[in-house]
């Protein structure tokens, strides 16, 4: 288990544990577009969107939902900003950890966007802007998470990418087969996709269904999961550092 674990969130990377990551970070993006629609109306990924109604907002001189939407493309930036900062920073100190950080605090924020989701903390009025901005926080985390863990190879928030490169994989393979010459269909790479694509959708009908009935706990299995991927190499980390704490007791006694 810890070994699975380790593959998937720890600092040596695989295809593997890329490809399970995708997949695990795809569902849990799925979920949270589509339960936080529910939650606060939104598509909280979709910065097209985003900047668009900014565009339309300030023409038809709706000044207050303009500068709401250009805030919540600022929060997908810090989002991305942050996981960047964490990813480095663990680089630099060379911890195991280097990926977990980020999947450690998108688990602690889906928490905190669940409570504000239920309206348990904050008034309405103050919350839902507030909800909306984490959750556009936390696709922006985590987007830029896969974007530097797989070299630009595995998007999870958003299916525009995904759809079009499988488009171009299936144009490939039927050229192929028609003329026998050309293009080259790449089936690992058209797997990866349809899985990352069936985890997203599965991941909305999850979400939408869980929020519809059952409400703030639907993410409860979200950062859980979560936080027990992220665990692992986050143990590591303490581990090596109880071990030197070890050797240096005895070297500081004996001086």
């Amino acid at each position: 288990m810890r070994r699975t674990l380790r593959q998937i969130s720890g600092k040596r990377r695989s295809e593997t544990g890329d490809a399970r990551l995708g997949v695990t970070l795809a569902f849990v993006a799925g979920a949270v577009n589509a339960g936080g629609f529910l939650a606060v109306g939104v598509y909280t990924s979709h910065m097209s969107g985003m900047v668009a109604s900014f565009a339309d907002d300030m023409v038809l001189g709706k000044f207050g939902p303009a500068v709401l939407a250009l805030t919540y493309v600022l929060c997908f930036f810090l989002g991305a900003v942050t996981s960047s900062l964490l990813v480095n920073w663990a680089r630099l100190k060379r911890l195991h950890s280097e990926f977990a950080l980020t999947l450690g605090l998108e688990a602690v924020l889906l928490l905190l966007f669940g409570l504000l989701a239920a309206g348990l903390i904050g008034d309405i009025n103050l919350s839902l802007p507030l909800t909306i901005g984490l959750l556009c926080y936390l696709m922006g985390l985590q987007n830029s998470l896969m974007t530097k863990l797989s070299h630009a190879e595995i998007r999870t928030t958003h299916m525009t990418g995904i759809i079009t490169d499988l488009g171009i994989e299936a144009g490939r393979f039927l050229f192929g087969h028609a003329t026998h010459a050309g293009a080259r269909f790449h089936p690992k790479k058209a797997r990866l996709l349809v899985s990352l694509l069936g985890a997203f959708a599965a991941g909305g009908l999850t979400g939408a269904f869980g929020f519809s009935h059952m409400g703030f706990v639907t993410v409860l299995p979200l950062s859980l999961g979560l936080g027990l991927i992220a665990l692992v190499p986050m143990l590591d980390d303490l581990s090596r550092q109880k071990r030197r704490g070890g050797l240096k007791g005895p070297t500081e006694t004996a001086n």
